[in-house]
């Protein structure tokens, strides 16, 4: 069975996310929207990872080295600066959440092949709030880009 992959590119992408969502909270603080949403979203990611601790117990996590070597994604180190740089670091965030995403929906498919009710539970609870965050970023980038993009610093 190679659910653990998932499962461990799933818990590893959450925790990679949540500390993205931080960083940028930090970073752009200057935007009271995006500070507060971002540490919230945050929150609600480390939430995802203790949703998903019972189901690491059951299944196992696999190892980095048995994952297959391009499903990950790296936390944002440092955000930049400026209204360009939020819309970078929106977009990143976007990248990140979309992982997220798919790979929660991976994993939901394996949930119902396994007739596993609570890992189709924690699924359910989490891609949908994971289709949350994708939304806001989408909607924040939509507000950010024409400033970012158009007035001339």
């Amino acid at each position: 069975m190679k659910l653990p992959i998932y499962l461990g590119l799933l818990h590893r992408s959450e925790h990679t996310l949540a500390a993205s969502f931080r960083q940028v909270a930090e970073g752009h603080a200057a935007e009271p929207d995006v500070y507060y949403l971002c540490r919230s979203l945050a929150d609600q990611c480390e939430t995802h990872e203790r949703a998903l601790a019972p189901i690491v117990e059951r299944y196992g996590e696999a190892a980095e080295e048995d994952e297959p070597e391009r499903l990950h994604a790296d936390e944002l180190s440092q955000t930049r600066s400026g209204p360009v740089g939020l819309l970078r670091d929106l977009q990143d965030l976007y990248l990140l959440a979309s992982l997220v995403d798919i790979t929660w929906t991976a994993v939901e498919q394996a949930a119902q092949g396994l007739r596993d009710q609570e890992l189709i539970d924690v699924v359910s609870r989490c891609d949908g709030e994971t289709g949350t965050q994708l939304a806001w970023l989408s909607t924040r980038m939509k507000q950010a880009a024409p400033q970012a993009l158009i007035v001339a610093e």
